[in-house]
């Protein structure tokens, strides 16, 4: 049986906006960098959680 790890959060950028898909392009090159794969997806939202 393979285990997972189920991530849960939301990430935003200090001095700056974040932009979805270079974050997404970002993650997931760290992700396969380290031998892993990922499966989910991502929105992107504002401050108070609302969708864009």
């Amino acid at each position: 049986m393979k285990k997972g790890i189920e991530v849960n959060g939301t990430v935003f950028a200090n001095q700056c906006d974040v932009n979805n898909d270079e974050f997404l392009d970002k993650f997931i090159a760290f992700i396969e960098s380290n031998g892993l794969g990922f499966g989910g997806g991502s929105k992107q939202i504002d401050e108070d959680g609302k969708d864009i």
